[in-house]
């Protein structure tokens, strides 16, 4: 059984797909910086989460900044959105008639990629994974990513593959949390809009010997 105070954040998920050096040195060396593409993803999840923790509409009931875990994985967080949609192959829920199938929805500023967007995918399937485990309920087939970008929401198939995957990054990641290692990485097109970008310096400029950066930069 893995400690309460050694779960790792189900947003971690998204943050290491996405980039592992600039998840270990906010999660190591507590490195952030916002910038605008930090602060409007903010604004978005804040207005998402503003509008009270649950709601029904029919046979819909909309659950806000739920609260999700997995011991098995030692995952902890939330979801953005929650939709429960009464179902005779669901759950039951405290405080409602009838059985429920939940299918969490995340939000994202950005917009969907042809290539697709890995990180958003691992990020909600430990999400379906976590309630699976929580609400003891048949597998989670489909989920849902709303991109602010392009105002639409993506259907994400959560697939036997992509559940091995989320198990296999939270492995990852906490090998390198018992190391506590920060990897390198390869510069690639995402790094110019990082706002860890600075802090980072995945690529060093090449000065050549100690003695030429003097020569060329102090003199004599």
């Amino acid at each position: 059984m893995i400690a309460e105070e050694d779960y790792i954040i189900v947003s971690d998920i998204h943050r290491f797909a996405f980039c592992r050096r600039r998840w270990a040195l906010s999660f190591f060396e507590n490195a952030w910086a916002d910038n605008e593409l930090t602060i409007s993803g903010t604004l978005m999840h804040e207005k998402v989460h503003d509008t009270g923790l649950s709601e029904k509409r029919g046979d819909l009931i909309i659950s806000r900044a739920m609260p999700i875990f997995s011991r098995e994985m030692g995952l902890v967080g939330q979801c953005d959105v929650v939709e429960f949609r009464k179902n005779s192959d669901g759950v039951p829920l405290f405080g409602r008639d009838g059985l429920w199938s939940p299918c969490p929805v995340e939000y994202k500023r950005g917009k969907a990629h042809a290539m697709g967007n890995e990180a958003d995918w691992l990020q909600l399937c430990a999400q379906a994974m976590c309630l699976e485990e929580m609400l003891v309920c048949p597998p989670i087939e489909v989920a849902y990513i709303f991109y602010g970008g392009q105002k639409r929401r993506k259907e994400v198939e959560l697939t036997g593959d992509l559940r091995s995957r989320v198990q296999s990054i939270v492995r990852e990641m906490r090998d390198l949390i018992v190391r506590r290692h920060t990897p390198r990485v390869k510069p690639k097109k995402a790094c110019a809009s990082c706002s860890l970008k600075s802090e980072c310096l995945p690529k060093m400029p090449a000065f050549g010997s100690v003695r030429q950066y003097i020569d060329k930069n102090i003199g004599d």
